[in-house]
């Protein structure tokens, strides 16, 4: 295989985030099992336009590198597979989609935090459990208000980043901030316009509550 194995996906994942997938789709088998048999990760980018089912789909340049730490086969051919983020990448290049996407990457690793941050970390943290919990409470699938952030403000920046119940877009500017500080910044601005709206929509079921 020249260059990297690619999955575009209808997702942005972030580094040290969890991706389970279900693998049906013959060129992703293949995939699946030469990166297995020779040990290799595969870059995950965002598809801006199109399926992630039979190509055609245009693809952004930024993405992750994932390692599969689980894989299950199945008799038909399937998988189920758990995958890790390790690292920013960026493509250089796009190759052949014979028999699967691939490309030339390169590390895109973030640079040091501009300033102390911890500060920062504590406010992103209460904000996303404030908007998770109102959007809970809204009746949405969101993840739990409850977590341990970790201590290295570059993981945290990536672990609240992927918990933020955004949409791929935001996600994806989330992901090509330059460093921590530039990506918590951003997510304490777009989770104080999230928590305003939630707040909003609750005071307006309030109104609407027939039993008040």
């Amino acid at each position: 295989m020249t260059g990297s194995a690619m999955f575009p996906l209808g997702m942005v994942l972030f580094p040290a985030q969890m991706l389970p997938l279900r693998i049906f789709e013959p060129r992703y088998r293949e995939m699946v099992s030469d990166c297995l048999r020779d040990d290799q990760s595969f870059g995950v980018v965002l598809i801006e336009r199109g399926s992630e089912v039979g190509g055609g789909d245009v693809r952004n340049g930024l993405g992750t590198l994932a390692r599969i730490i689980h894989a299950q086969p199945y008799p038909d051919g399937r998988w189920s597979i758990v995958a890790i983020g390790t690292e920013r990448i960026r493509v250089t290049a796009w190759l052949t989609d014979d028999p699967y996407p691939c490309a030339k990457i390169e590390s895109l690793p973030d640079t040091a935090a501009t300033k102390p941050i911890d500060t920062l970390v504590t406010h992103a943290t209460e904000l996303l459990r404030s908007v998770l919990a109102m959007r809970a409470e809204l009746g949405e699938a969101v993840a739990p208000a409850t977590f341990e952030v970790s201590p290295s403000p570059l993981a945290a920046s990536y672990q609240l980043a992927a918990s933020c119940p955004f949409g791929p877009f935001d996600h994806l500017n989330l992901l090509a901030a330059p460093g921590p500080t530039e990506r918590l910044e951003q997510m304490v601005a777009l989770l104080e316009d999230d928590r305003s709206f939630c707040q909003t929509r609750l005071a307006m079921e309030a109104d609407e509550d027939p039993s008040d």
